[in-house]
């Protein structure tokens, strides 16, 4: 079987070796010891100032939210993870959608400004598949009007705009480290921001508001995470290096090997990106259930990521979204993770041509 992904799991001595000292400590979770060393190598490793390890994307997302003091309509993109817009919703603002570049796959600048009413507070920019947003364009409209920005980050540990991290753009830029991701602490999230007393407020937030034991500054929630998903999160990122040049490998050989398939790639820039999914987008919608069902037949599992178009979903009111909609009906990404071989490679292409010559 080879699925769409499979999570990455470093040599289990090298895990083991952080075990031994979170059972002599005891320290088990409340940001321990682990959780400020990944807090510190992260930034090192981003060379950024400002980052904070949460419990996972999505509570970092509704952090940035609360600590932006967002209200009324959100501006953001109906191609993304659900958690993108159902965040918005769980924390009482409206999302507002603003449609796709059908090449770069992301929300489309032109798109925005049209959007934007005076009960909008803010953009959220989703950099999908780790395929950074026009940054300049959505920070020169948010500076027009008056906007905070925020960016869901979540596929894109090791991408990079303009020579540095992408993290480092926006008022709070938001990331994820689930176990599918490219880099992961098994679950975990964090968030990154260039404001110092916003990370501040951020990190209160992330600890119930806690402001020494019997104080408490604003209201906050359980957004903390433990020092064995820390010890993950380190020794992962010795890997990390490796892992983004074997992912950037697979990808350039499945581009070898599908240069006869009739179908379209999203525009990147090769030195910025970090090859984090490998989607293909169909010339139909028939012929990417014909492509799923033959490769499904032999026990690959592709997955149709993103699908549906949120703006289609029942809890949003939205007008039609036509780019987002007609990319989430014939896309699809190929399996791609660590230890993918280039036989495995090769089997899944074939089976993609043949599905094309039936």
């Amino acid at each position: 079987m080879i699925n769409v992904t499979k999570p990455f799991l470093p040599p289990i001595e090298e895990y083991e070796q952080y075990l031994k000292g979170i059972w002599s400590r005891g320290w088990l979770t409340n940001n321990g010891p682990l959780v400020n060393e990944l807090e510190i190598e992260i930034k090192e490793y981003l060379n950024l100032d400002h980052f904070l390890y949460l419990g996972n994307g999505t509570i970092a997302l509704q952090i940035a939210i609360k600590a932006l003091e967002l209200k009324g309509e959100i501006i953001t993109t109906p191609f993304s993870y659900i958690a993108t817009t159902s965040t918005i919703v769980w924390e009482g603002c409206t999302p507002v959608f603003a449609d796709i570049d059908p090449v770069t796959l992301n929300i489309d600048p032109t798109k925005i400004e049209a959007a934007i009413t005076d009960k909008t507070s803010a953009i959220i920019a989703t950099h999908v598949y780790g395929n950074p947003c026009d940054i300049d364009a959505i920070g020169a409209i948010a500076k027009k009007h008056n906007l905070k920005v925020v960016y869901d980050g979540a596929h894109c540990f090791g991408t990079k705009y303009k020579g540095k991290s992408v993290f480092g753009y926006g008022d709070v830029t938001t990331a994820s480290f689930h176990a599918t991701k490219l880099f992961h602490t098994t679950e975990g999230g964090g968030v990154f921001t260039s404001d110092p007393e916003l990370l501040k407020k951020m990190a209160f937030m992330r600890n119930f508001g806690h402001n020494g034991p019997e104080r408490f500054d604003g209201v906050g929630i359980n957004g903390k995470n433990s020092e064995f998903h820390a010890a993950m999160g380190l020794v992962n990122l010795k890997w990390a290096d490796r892992i983004l040049a074997a992912r950037k490998a697979q990808s350039e050989r499945y581009d070898l090997k599908l240069s006869g398939l009739k179908v379209t790639r999203m525009k990147y820039d090769p030195k910025e990106f970090n090859y984090s999914y490998y989607p293909i987008i169909f010339e139909t919608e028939a012929k990417m259930h014909l492509a799923v069902e033959t490769l499904n037949a032999d026990w690959v599992y592709p997955r149709r990521y993103f699908c549906p178009s949120l703006n289609n979903i029942d809890y949003v009111s939205s007008g039609p979204m036509p780019v987002s909609e007609d990319i989430s009906r014939r896309i699809i990404c190929l399996p791609l993770y660590y230890d993918l071989t280039n036989e495995e490679i090769d089997f899944v292409c074939r089976l993609l041509l043949r599905a094309q010559n039936n």
